[in-house]
């Protein structure tokens, strides 16, 4: 489970990554605010894979 969200993260922030600079070249302020919103929910979505990952793996070093 955790590859496959941490990749749909990635392509959130790719999506979002060409949006804004797709509302950048044409002018438009909406498809750029867009874009750098959805940016920023993929990476926030990868901070708290990451932050799962991280718990999972403190856990396993104490399971010992």
């Amino acid at each position: 489970m955790g590859f496959v969200d941490k990749m749909r993260n990635r392509f959130r922030m790719g999506k979002g990554r060409a949006k804004a600079k797709a509302g950048r070249a044409t002018g438009d302020p909406y498809q750029e605010t867009k874009g750098q919103g959805e940016r920023a929910g993929g990476a926030a979505r990868q901070v708290g894979e990451q932050a799962k990952d991280a718990g999972k793996n403190a856990r396993d070093a104490f399971k010992g």
